[in-house]
């Protein structure tokens, strides 16, 4: 009788198996591929076999693994440009991105000090916190916290309730363009909240931007924190 057994090692079928996978979209940048024991199940191999073949896709570039988090496809970051005009959708957009962003908390109530010197108004004045997830093609890449002065931009909550856009919202209440008064950028570490949200391991770095946005007139109607994914962001400053 010939003798079928094929001679392509199991980790080299397993790898072209799930770079099939990755190129037919059934795993896109960003996610998190089954773990050592799902693909060892599925295709009926051990554990260190299934991580050969991990290990071969990440030494080409198409996979990520984290300690403590699994393995995902690697994306290509972002660019993100930081200037005077700062929109989340026009961003992503330009950089062929589809940009998505998933509404966490929206809550009335009162600045703290910091708030309070960033807005320009009175400490334990009424405010309205937005805080969300931004996505680039499904993919989490930042999180972020926008703090508006609720009497600069009235119904504020009701409107970022109707529409995830800062922009839009901003319009519904009045304020009909706006633009980054100053922007602050520092190298943070990932707590497990965040780690969760952004699917990274505790710990890992962080780009924070810190900024306010001013109307026509100058006065602060936005103060805002965001949290990117170091490793899918490169924020590029404009002149």
């Amino acid at each position: 009788m010939r003798n079928t057994r094929s001679s392509t090692p199991v980790w080299k079928a397993i790898a072209a198996a799930l770079r099939a996978d990755i190129s037919e979209g059934r795993y896109l940048p960003g996610d998190k591929l089954p773990t050592e024991v799902q693909l060892s199940a599925r295709f009926g191999v051990n554990r260190h076999t299934v991580r050969h073949a991990l290990s071969h896709l990440v030494d080409e570039g198409l996979v990520r693994t984290r300690r403590g988090a699994g393995a995902f496809v690697a994306s290509t970051p972002t660019d993100y440009p930081i200037g005077e005009r700062v929109r989340f959708h026009e961003n992503l957009l330009a950089a062929g991105r589809r940009p998505e962003k998933r509404v966490l908390d929206v809550e009335c109530r009162a600045a703290t000090a910091g708030e309070a010197r960033a807005l320009e108004i009175d400490e334990g004045a009424a405010v309205c916190a937005y805080r969300g997830l931004s996505l680039a093609d499904g993919a989490p890449i930042a999180l972020f916290e926008s703090v508006f002065p609720v009497d600069r931009t009235p119904g504020i909550d009701r409107h970022l309730t109707e529409t995830s856009s800062v922009t839009e919202a901003l319009a519904l209440a009045g304020v009909a363009d706006y633009t980054r008064a100053s922007t602050r950028l520092t190298a943070v570490l990932s707590d497990v909240t965040q780690a969760l949200h952004l699917h990274l391991r505790e710990g890992d770095p962080l780009l924070r931007s810190t900024s306010v946005n001013v109307e026509a007139e100058g006065h602060p109607v936005e103060y805002g924190r965001t949290w990117f994914a170091g490793d899918r962001v490169t924020l590029t400053l404009e002149a």
